[in-house]
């Protein structure tokens, strides 16, 4: 389902659906959140009390001025999968397991009389830096948001890459080690489970422990609790100076480059953007990964692709709710 808003005018609604909460905004055409609202999210009630969460936090965006909801002229909604971006059937969500085979899009549809749109977040999150982020003007994409697990989304010509029921793009889920931790999808050593927030976590704790003599300034940010080390506190380290997060940052780096690596070959995007989290730590380090590709890569010109820091942060899954709203008319 497409929404055609080729006069361009209106407002979109994008909303983020996460385990806890719920987050919806107005958006307009050049992809400009004009307001925002947030509330709980009933994941482990029935899915009558899911669906009420969206609702209530669509509605809260017409509290302050009720004639805002004449303006709008599609809903996009990123929802945890697995789902059909199709059907806009949330198909079991682990993280939201009041939703089975539930038909999200059908039932938002019924209560606002506008087309809705559910994809992914990270599917999402890419078409929004396609159309007005950090990817505005590259025709292919690769996106990828490091957080507490590895999301990506791919973006060929103005458009998710799908693939043949809607579950391509799990390229967190790409092993780079078959002999690593296995990862909570059931295989080992995928990139999420080696890159992650919670991995730069593990391999600090594991440093610290080994190497408690070194003095690192983790110790001091955990109060001396090495079993409480976040890779927040390996990034303030970092910025500090501390050698051993230096160290742990760019073991991260080189996994990372190795994955890009393979994503290049396979892909060869125009650019490659990324977003979260965990990103905002590593973006002084691009440049790093930039000049490790070729070791990992074998196309020529790999250091030819930019890396870039997503335009949108916190806001992505609002964003991204909305562009898949816009009907590109370039």
């Amino acid at each position: 389902m497409t929404i055609d808003v080729s006069a361009r005018d209106g407002l979109v609604i994008g909303v983020d659906v996460g385990g806890t909460k719920i987050a919806a905004g107005l958006v307009d055409q050049h992809g400009q959140i004009t307001s925002q609202t947030r509330a709980p999210m009933a994941s482990t009630s029935t899915a009558a009390a899911g669906l009420a969460s969206v609702i209530l936090a669509i509605d809260e965006l017409f509290a302050n001025d009720p004639k805002t909801k004449s303006l709008i002229r599609g809903i996009g909604i990123c929802a945890p999968g697995p789902l059909d971006p199709t059907s806009g059937v949330i198909i079991n969500p682990p993280n939201v397991p009041c939703w089975r085979d539930f038909p999200l899009a059908e039932e938002v549809s019924q209560n606002y009389e506008v087309p809705v749109r559910v994809d992914n977040d990270a599917n999402a999150a890419a078409l929004a830096e396609t159309r007005w982020g950090a990817g505005s003007g590259y025709r292919n994409l690769f996106y990828a948001t490091i957080g507490t697990g590895i999301g990506t989304g791919i973006v060929f010509d103005g458009h998710i890459h799908h693939g043949r029921t809607g579950a391509a793009g799990e390229g967190g889920h790409m092993s780079i080690d078959y002999r690593g931790p296995r990862c909570n999808c059931g295989k080992l050593g995928c990139i999420e489970v080696l890159a992650s927030g919670p991995a730069i976590a593990r391999r600090a704790r594991a440093k610290l422990a080994a190497e408690p003599a070194r003095g690192s300034a983790m110790f001091g940010l955990a109060k001396g609790a090495i079993a409480t080390v976040t890779s927040e506190m390996v990034g303030q380290a970092y910025v500090a100076g501390d050698a051993m997060a230096n160290e742990i940052l760019l073991e991260t780096i080189d996994l990372l480059s190795l994955w890009l690596g393979n994503i290049v070959d396979l892909l060869e995007p125009d650019a490659i953007i990324i977003g979260g989290g965990v990103a905002s730590m590593l973006s002084p380090l691009f440049d790093t990964i930039r000049q490790r590709l070729p070791n990992y890569c074998i196309n020529s010109r790999c250091r030819e692709i930019p890396l870039l820091k997503a335009r949108y942060g916190a806001d992505a899954g609002v964003a991204g709710g909305a562009a898949l709203c816009w009907v590109q008319t370039e």
